[in-house]
């Protein structure tokens, strides 16, 4: 019988299984979590022969490197960079086939923060509340990868796609980001709703799965003290105690007490996936969220 198996030969900074995560166990207090670049983790489905949603690996910054222990079609996307089978260059963005024990390096990222590594058959460990994803905040799903980690493989269930290079975005050299303002930017003076609109901030160091943080002008508040706990959304742009916004991501808290004063529309976040730190952030408004 054929071993459908991936072994992790070098799981660089951060390498995790990740799906379309796992709506809607919010009141449980269990994030939606799932592939932070949605849009290129289903790309690399496509070209793999793999229906939509299925587990993929996500690689931070520096990639990883595995060997299948049988053939297997594979496609690299996201954040560009150089893929070697064996050593030799192959194509990111297109589907290539790997031979068993062949050695499939997803290097550095050239631009951008994460590549996504779709194989055929897709990642199957075993779910989670109905996902395979690795969720930091919570710890469910699998771990993060490390050397050493075998990874089983589902059936093929399509023919991979049949194009040279598939198109995609590149990362952002500015990320402006489209909120709707509230539901608590009641808690913030005119002068610091001014500054969030049109100050540019910077995408800072500290930002992971859970949040994109920024550096930028300190937002001040119009009232004292804090909130109670409240429920938070994929998106949500909480302001903590040193005035700088955090962009709620896929691994973010269900509940939080410091102000929200605005929200991400969705469209927008992948883009943030692939913002490196120092990348000009601008936060515009499209429209005010109604409270009742």
């Amino acid at each position: 019988m054929t071993d459908r198996a991936l072994v992790v030969v070098r799981s660089g900074a951060l390498t995790t299984v990740q799906d379309r995560g796992r709506p809607g166990h919010a009141h449980l207090g269990v994030p939606r979590s799932g592939a932070l670049d949605g849009p290129a983790a289903d790309l690399v489905n496509r070209l793999a022969g793999n229906p939509s949603g299925t587990a993929v690996l996500e690689t931070t910054l520096n990639g990883c490197a595995v060997r299948p222990r049988s053939a297997v079609t594979v496609a690299v996307a996201g954040a560009p960079c150089r893929v070697t089978v064996d050593g030799r260059p192959v194509a990111w963005g297109a589907p290539v086939r790997v031979p068993a024990g062949a050695l499939l390096d997803v290097g550095p990222a050239v631009s951008g923060v994460r590549a996504y590594v779709g194989v055929s058959g897709g990642i199957a460990v075993e779910p989670v509340l109905g996902s395979r994803s690795t969720d930091l905040l919570s710890g469910l799903g699998p771990p993060p990868l490390t050397d050493g980690t075998v990874l089983p493989l589902g059936r093929p269930t399509g023919v991979h796609a049949r194009v040279d290079v598939a198109p995609q975005p590149a990362p952002p050299a500015e990320l402006v980001l489209r909120v709707t303002l509230g539901p608590r930017d009641g808690w913030f003076t005119p002068e610091a709703i001014r500054a969030f609109l049109s100050g540019t901030y910077r995408v800072s160091a500290a930002s992971n799965r859970i949040g994109l943080r920024t550096e930028g002008p300190a937002l001040e508040r119009a009232q004292a003290g804090e909130l109670p706990s409240e429920g938070m959304v994929l998106g949500a742009v909480q302001v903590p105690p040193d005035g700088r916004p955090v962009v709620f991501l896929a691994d973010h808290p269900t509940t939080g007490g410091y102000p929200v004063i605005a929200v991400v529309r969705a469209a927008d976040l992948p883009a943030a996936a692939q913002a490196v730190p120092g990348t000009p952030v601008r936060f515009v408004a499209v429209r005010r969220l109604r409270v009742c």
